[in-house]
């Protein structure tokens, strides 16, 4: 059986962080996106606010989890 350290651990982790940061900046884009038409529904805006926060709320969790391991 192969047990992972800790560092490994926390690569894997940064990993998933990377990730997210990738989703956060497409959510960001898409804001700029939709202010852009003539029209922005407000509806999309806030549900992808609401995505950005949610994927806040993962970082904390992951950073948290982070701090456990070292």
């Amino acid at each position: 059986m192969t047990i992972l350290t800790n560092e490994e651990k926390i690569n894997i982790i940064d990993q998933h962080k990377r990730s997210i940061e990738y989703s956060k900046y497409g959510y960001e884009i898409s804001i700029i996106e939709e202010n852009a038409v003539t029209t922005p529904n407000q509806n999309v805006i806030d549900s992808l606010n609401q995505q950005i926060s949610d994927l806040n709320s993962k970082l904390a969790a992951l950073d948290a989890e982070i701090a456990a391991l070292q």
